[in-house]
């Protein structure tokens, strides 16, 4: 036995080299620190040198250093001390695209990390004016929306693709020109204690996770101008597979925690537990399948939001033609949510547009597609608090008349789409072995909607589910042997 503990040990060790390397200093390989100096090919040969010598960490100590893109490779972690400041060129002509344009891009490697208590600063502002200048004076050519270029013209921080043992720990990462950080078809992948700030320009995604497995995003702080963490599946062949989402705190001018906008493969073994969110334009939870991807085995567990425009939605959808995928298996649990009655991310520099806020708010929506049901989904210990005040004026939509309300399944998904729904609290549209417990629903004002429709629910359960303040005695009615209740 004490023979096969020391080779245990010795194999341990040797698989541990890489993260046992030496560490060496940036200045040993000439990387100036003064901010001006443009250092790309001299952090690139650190990066290749130390990859070919048996890896270890490049360390950066205080400073400012200047950089185009650079790729990370096997067995070296960029190491930022306190103070450190990795510089992104402001010249749109300074960086390099693979399938994106990035800063740093890691493909194909393994053992690769960024980690420290420094700063990546991207400068997206300067470079995603430079690139619509050069788009305007006919250099780089792109079909301007709204003088936005497309996401891929414009770099992106980080961008890793088909990595294995991927540690981003601990630094700050700020101010992309387009999504923050993507990790796409990685595996082991921990990105734990790191602070994004970034609203400097749309698409300004928190964190995105694209057809990756064993993945834990824990403890960190993001606000971001567009989704916080959102998960995506691009291959149809390829899915998120066993992802925890813990310990953080969010704000978004787009979601909170999303996934399924791409939903090609699928998403699958997901648990989200202990988060907060504040400030956020859209929704605290929003868990869509729309392009015939599978959504299943997903489990929100303590989550809180403050300031946000939509507690929960769930979305099947259909934007191409023939492949509805499914959402079920869901369970979601001690959730406390308080939505305003005004925008929630009014006065940010990137905010939600306008256009997509309803008059009158529905804090859930489950809404599946006629024949493809949302299913076995369970939601106990929740409570909401919305504004109310709801008129007849607008989502004037009586039980006899729930067909105008659109099944829209090829549209973007958003809680916002269908525009004013009929209920104040909760809207089921198309889904069936539902349970509902212990749900607490209240308004600040008096809502001329019902607190809950159903249309098109089956085989579903509601015990203990209460909404303030109540209706007439005849819509009470429509409750009694739901276990809905009223006050």
């Amino acid at each position: 036995m004490k023979n096969r503990t020391c080779l245990f040990l010795i194999v341990f060790a040797l698989q541990s080299l890489p993260l046992l390397a030496k560490d060496y200093p940036a200045s040993l390989f000439g990387i100036a620190s003064d901010g001006v100096t443009m250092n790309t090919r001299s952090i690139q040969a650190a990066i290749d040198y130390i990859n070919a010598n048996g890896g270890g960490r490049l360390v950066f100590s205080v400073g400012r250093y200047l950089s185009g893109s650079l790729q990370v490779k096997s067995n070296v972690t960029l190491h930022l001390q306190e103070g450190a400041v990795l510089v992104g060129s402001t010249n749109p002509y300074d960086y390099d695209k693979k399938i994106f344009t990035a800063f740093i891009f890691a493909y194909d490697q393994t053992n690769v990390g960024i980690t420290g208590q420094g700063v990546l600063e991207g400068r997206g502002r300067e470079v995603a004016k430079n690139v619509v200048h050069l788009v305007h004076s006919g250099v780089i050519q792109d079909a301007l929306r709204n003088d936005r270029p497309q996401e891929d013209k414009r770099p992106m921080l980080l961008n890793f693709r088909n990595c294995n043992n991927v540690t981003i720990r601990g630094v700050t990462i700020q101010n992309a020109a387009s999504w923050v950080q993507t990790y796409d078809q990685c595996k082991n992948l921990v990105i734990d204690s790191i602070t994004v700030n970034s609203k400097a320009f749309w698409n300004n995604d928190g964190i995105d996770i694209v057809d990756c497995e064993e993945v834990a995003v824990t403890n960190s702080f993001i606000d971001a101008a567009d989704d916080g963490i959102c998960l995506k599946s691009h291959d149809d062949k390829a899915f998120c597979n066993n992802i925890v989402i813990r310990n953080n705190t969010i704000r978004s001018s787009a979601n909170a925690i999303k996934f399924g906008t791409a939903s090609w493969g699928g998403f699958k073994n997901i648990r989200i537990t202990n988060n907060r969110v504040f400030d956020t334009y859209r929704s605290a939870i929003a868990l869509e399948t729309v392009d015939g991807g599978f959504l299943e085995n997903v489990v929100v567990d303590t989550l809180t939001a403050v300031n946000t425009g939509n507690a929960i939605f769930l979305r099947l959808g259909e934007r191409a033609a023939g492949r509805k995928g499914r959402l079920q298996h869901i369970r979601i649990s001690h959730v406390s949510v308080q939505i305003p009655a005004t925008k929630p991310d009014a006065g940010y520099e990137y905010e939600g547009p306008v256009e997509d806020m309803p008059r009158n708010v529905s804090p859930v929506v489950i809404a599946g597609l006629p024949g493809q049901y949302i299913q076995d989904v369970v939601l106990t210990d929740i409570a909401i608090v919305s504004p109310g005040g709801g008129t007849p004026f607008f989502a004037d939509v009586p039980l006899d008349r729930l067909d105008s309300v659109p099944e829209i399944p090829a549209k973007y998904p958003d809680f916002s789409m269908f525009k004013e729904l009929p209920a104040w609290g909760i809207y089921i549209r198309h889904a069936k072995d539902l349970q509902f417990s212990h749900v607490t629903l209240t308004t600040e004002k008096k809502d001329h909607r019902l607190p809950i429709v159903l249309d098109d629910v089956h085989q579903s359960r509601f015990t203990a589910v209460t909404a303030t303040p109540g209706v007439q005695n005849k819509i009470m009615q429509l409750y009694k042997s739901t276990g809905i209740t009223t006050k």
